[in-house]
This record gives C-alpha cells, structure tokens and sequence, in this order.
C-alpha cells in the first residue's frame, strides 16, 4: 500500500517542509564567496607557512606538517579570528582607542596604513617602556584594545597589558607565546607580504562592519600599499630615474630630416666650370698621372726602377 494514501495529511506537510539548509547556503553564498577570496589572497601572500616549532597553545590551529618540517596553519581559523578581531575594534567607540603596534620593520608600513583608514593609533618602531602604565611619560596613553604583529617581538608592550587589563589582539605564529595575549589570529607574522595582506583584510573587514564600505561602493585600496618597501631599493630607484633623465635624448626628427637630406644628395654628380669660385680643372681625370722626380729617373715606374739592379754592382 502506498503510504501517503494511508496519511495525505503528513505527507501534505512532509512536502510543504521548509529545507533549511538550502535556505541557508542560499544567504551564506556571498559571505562564502568572499571568504574564498579572501583565503586565497592570504594562501598567495604565504599565510599559511608557519615554523618548525609549534608552541602547545598553537596547536589546536596547525592544519599538517610537511614533509621538511613546516606546520600548516589553518586559514579558515585564521578567516574566522580575523572576523572577531573586527568585531571587537568596531564595537570600541572611539576609534582613538585602538593602538596597533610592531617593532618589526617588516609591520611597520602596515600599523601606519592600517591607522590611516580605519582612525585608530598606530605606534611603529621601538616601545618606550611605561607607555600604558607611567602617567607621567610624555607617550603616556590609555587605549581600550591593543593590535601587536608579533608577541614575542612585542613582549614589553604585552607585559604592560597586564597590569591595566588591556586586551589584546596579536596576530601569532606557530611558535609564538599566548601569555596575555586574549585574541590569537593564527598566521605566518616573519614575512612582509603575510604582515601586509593580513593588516589589509583586518581594516576592510572593520571598514565594512562599520558601513564605509559595501559591494555597492567597494574598497579601491590596493593590498600593496601595505607591504613593507626596502629604502635602499627606494634610493636605487630614485637614482635610476634621476640618471635616465639628465641623459641626453636624441631627437628622432631631426635625425630623420638629417637622414632624409643626405640621401636627397648626389656625390656623383661632376661639378660644373666655375662653380663656387674655383675654375675646373683641365685633363683627363682617368688616366695615370705622369711620373716625376725619383720615378722620371727610374723609368717612370717606382716598382720596376726600385727592383733593376744599378750598374757597377
């Protein structure tokens, strides 16, 4: 017997059922679809290659180890954590209140663009110790979230956190210390392309949470901007385009009418009589000139006077 003869009534209802999971990944496509390429973004800037050493706390985001030693990290953690981080500097009122830092060379350009596009306050280079603890220090501030590159790099700003219960955000490797670190984002802090990309996403994640941003008015900041450039490959640069421009450029018009001029010329054309002043010359031009003094005596051929035997020899 069939049984939805036996129940209409269930069977009604079995088919009108929603599918919630269709319903879902239809609202999820777009979000998906970004966090796709965002992955990919960070896989081609080296995100995911962490150490050799892996601390016990890092653990939980290794994906694999490779055959020469080098653990993975999980880029969908790291999506994920960079999305709570954004969270958090948005829900800070002021955006004042962020201070992003790196002593890394390599983070530096970074913590100055990220400062720049979302307000926040960037300190690049050394820490001045007493920073967030000494009120009577010049560089004295209070912030409500901390942005690091590096724990182990930024250990003092880290140990000052403690103690004024600052929480703290820090992007972290395989092997780097969580010791009063609140919000780990796993990847790949040694390397000035995964550095950049990663500061790069965090501020067009806040930037869209805030609403500056949106698919309709996308943002037009390219992630170069946010790498680390060399000085020494700056000044080489500079002194390259300095060096092609006081050199000397050839004038391809005046070559051209030059070229043009000299073949318009015809040097077989026999001047006539007295052209220029100077009256023409008489004689046949083709023949032999007649031989004087030494080749007169020797018979009038140099070759033949020089090779005959004088007499008395």
């Amino acid at each position: 017997d069939n049984i939805g003869d036996m129940f209409p009534l269930c069977d009604a209802r079995r088919s009108r059922r929603p599918r919630p999971y269709a319903t879902e990944r239809r609202n999820m496509s777009p979000m998906l679809s970004q966090k796709e390429a965002d992955i990919q973004m960070m896989l081609a800037a080296g995100c995911h290659l962490g150490t050799k050493n892996v601390d016990f706390q890092m653990e939980r985001y290794v994906w694999k180890r490779r055959a020469d030693g080098i653990h993975i990290i999980n880029l969908g953690r790291t999506w994920d954590k960079l999305m709570l981080a954004a969270r958090i500097i948005v829900a800070t009122e002021n955006p004042q209140d962020v201070v992003c830092q790196s002593a890394r060379p390599y983070g530096q350009r970074a913590v100055l663009k990220f400062a720049q596009y979302t307000g926040a306050k960037a300190i690049a280079g050394r820490h001045t110790p007493g920073t967030f603890t000494n009120q009577k220090d010049a560089l004295f501030a209070e912030p409500r979230v901390l942005i690091l590159t590096d724990p182990r790099t930024d250990a003092q700003p880290i140990s000052e956190t403690a103690y004024v219960n600052l929480p703290t955000i820090a992007f972290c490797d395989t092997d780097s210390p969580l010791k009063h670190v609140d919000i780990a984002i796993p990847a790949n802090n040694k390397a000035k392309h995964s550095i950049g990309c990663l500061y790069y996403l965090l501020a067009r994640m806040v930037l869209q949470m805030r609403g500056t941003i949106s698919p309709a008015n996308p943002w037009d900041v390219m992630v170069d901007l946010f790498f680390y450039r060399d000085p020494e490959e700056l000044e080489q640069k500079e002194e390259e385009a300095a060096a092609a421009a006081a050199a000397p450029v050839e004038s391809a018009g005046y070559n051209a009418v030059a070229d043009a001029a000299y073949g318009a010329e015809s040097w077989d054309e026999q001047v006539p009589a007295g052209a220029g002043g100077f009256p023409a010359a008489a004689g046949n031009w083709s023949e032999a000139p007649a031989p004087t003094g030494w080749d007169a005596q020797q018979g009038g051929d140099f070759g033949s006077g020089f090779g005959a035997m004088p007499q008395g020899y």
